[in-house]
């Protein structure tokens, strides 16, 4: 799906991957997808391009996602929903892994922290990042609230921020590994950039 628009902003392709057994036979609607596309939407001001994916809890089906989105489709971002817990069919981290040629922890360890703010048993999530050559992909919570909670972070009855969410970091991230500048809608979620970093407003 693409966002038409004749900004100056850079472009984005964003790939969005839900992984689900029941979701991608029929069972019942996908949820992921929907939830990531909404976030993403309100969060950047790019206009972006959604390379979509629905696909089974099976380690082949999904490296092969990953690597096709990173690869051929030339996404900057790839955002993964399901498949992260401790279950026997829960192998998204393994796929994210075996595709990865670095691994960023610091985002693993970050939505644990946000999710320990509500359940212990956050600590049984096994979420991943990596960078694939100039792409950034993060596992995601299954559920809708977790994962707008683990993007976005944690606000105060007053608006301010309790608990950083893990999107404040990613425009910078991508800017380091070449790339588009994305820019944030900062009332919804402030990216954090070193004033170094920073460039003028189109």
């Amino acid at each position: 799906m693409t966002e038409a628009s004749n900004s100056p902003l850079d472009p984005v392709r964003i790939g969005i991957v839900s992984v689900s057994d029941r979701a991608s036979s029929g069972v019942y609607e996908d949820k992921g997808l929907p939830a990531l596309q909404d976030w993403l939407t309100q969060a950047l001001q790019n206009p972006i391009q959604f390379v979509p994916r629905l696909i089974p809890d099976e380690i082949d089906r999904i490296s092969a996602a990953l690597t096709e989105l990173c690869d051929d489709e030339n996404c900057a971002l790839v955002l993964t929903t399901g498949g992260t817990g401790p279950a026997l069919r829960d192998v998204t981290p393994e796929a994210t892994l075996a595709v990865g040629h670095k691994e960023m922890p610091g985002f693993g360890e970050q939505m644990r922290q946000i999710s320990l703010k509500f359940v212990p048993t956050a600590i049984l999530s096994r979420q991943v990042a990596v960078i694939r050559g100039q792409t950034l992909i993060i596992n995601l919570p299954g559920q809708p609230k977790s994962i707008q909670e683990t993007l976005g972070g944690l606000k105060g009855a007053d608006g301010s921020p309790v608990v950083p969410g893990i999107f404040a970091a990613v425009p910078y991230c991508i800017d380091l590994i070449g790339g588009p500048y994305l820019e944030t809608r900062n009332d919804f979620c402030a990216a954090f950039r070193p004033k170094s970093a920073l460039r003028p407003p189109k």
